[in-house]
């Protein structure tokens, strides 16, 4: 458990809870690395108008792997600094979604406008969520908890009415990856502000809910980025195929 107000905090769990927690940070890292790997050697896969998906799943795992290996780091040493979650969401999370809408063939003039507005909304969500986050206030944490879930709800609207749009128009197999990758991003979305409020439901100085936090929030990422990437990855290699005779 991390107690305090500063950014770096104090590890206060012990024994069996500060080495599941040390475990699942340590996985994480060499998850994030291995697809950063994974994902650049088959960004040559796919066509060049899908490949750009594939690159920047590639920097999200890249990205999410350094802060993790910041927050592994620090908690091997007896420190934690719920920041580097926060600056590690607010560059990975608008590219998620980058990503997303590169794959759903979209015509540039639809995606610029859609791609403005989810940037925006993510960037609201990440922004709203972490004064919360760092309180010790149940009052605090509860309004920006709120306040965030409103970016938060907006963008999984836009992305269910575009996938469902996509999947109307495309192959049974490519309908199909779209709907898989719509649902690994709802299945980890939906982790983050559960986990988020974990301390005020058992009390901010209880190290079972800190624990659960940490290894949800891990979890979380696992599901978001590396094999949220590999869906984004069969989209575009499904994409590829199919129209194989136009491919460059």
């Amino acid at each position: 458990m991390t107690t305090g107000s500063s950014l770096m905090n104090t590890v206060t769990l012990t024994g069996n809870e500060y080495l599941l927690v040390y475990n699942v940070f340590s996985l994480v890292v060499a998850s994030m690395f291995a697809a950063f790997v994974y994902f650049l050697m088959n960004a040559s896969q796919v066509a060049k108008q899908y490949r750009n998906a594939v690159v920047v799943s590639a920097v999200v795992v890249g990205i999410a792997g350094y802060h993790y290996f910041r927050i592994f780091s620090g908690w091997s040493d007896g420190q934690f600094n719920e920041g580097y979650r926060y600056a590690d969401w607010l560059l990975t999370v608008p590219l998620l979604l980058i990503e997303l809408l590169i794959v759903l063939g979209l015509s540039s003039e639809k995606r610029r406008p859609l791609t403005i507005r989810l940037v925006t909304a993510a960037v609201l969500m990440i922004g709203l969520g972490y004064p919360g986050e760092i309180s010790t206030s149940d009052s605090t944490k509860w309004i920006f908890w709120a306040l965030a879930m409103i970016p938060f709800i907006y963008i999984l609207a836009i992305l269910y009415k575009e996938i469902t749009a996509a999947t109307k128009r495309e192959s049974a197999g490519v309908a199909q990856a779209l709907r898989l990758a719509l649902g690994l991003l709802l299945l980890a979305w939906l982790v983050y502000p559960i986990a988020y409020l974990f301390p005020i439901i058992f009390g901010e100085d209880s190290s079972m809910a800190e624990t659960v936090r940490q290894v949800g929030y891990s979890v979380a990422d696992l599901l978001a980025k590396p094999v949220y990437g590999l869906a984004i990855l069969a989209v575009a290699k499904l994409r590829t195929r199919e129209e194989a005779p136009s491919a460059n």
